[in-house]
């Protein structure tokens, strides 16, 4: 489980941007969103780095959420 902080995600519309950017990557991947934190848990195979990249390419440059702390 991969956990990010996702600045720019403030509404509905980012979630699902992000959503649909991590799931052209791995399909299978499951994707949860707190709006009101942006942050998301991505359950996946796929490296956090791959994601962040990923996510970076969208618009939605990520952290790691345990960076933050």
């Amino acid at each position: 489980m991969h956990d990010f902080h996702i600045l720019g995600m403030t509404c509905g519309g980012c979630f699902g941007a992000v959503t649909r950017a991590i799931q052209q990557l791995d399909p299978q991947a499951k994707v949860e969103g707190d709006l009101e934190n942006r942050r998301i848990a991505v359950a996946s195979d796929t490296s956090e780095e791959t994601l962040r990249a990923v996510l970076e390419r969208a618009g939605y440059p990520a952290e790691p959420h345990s960076t933050l702390r």
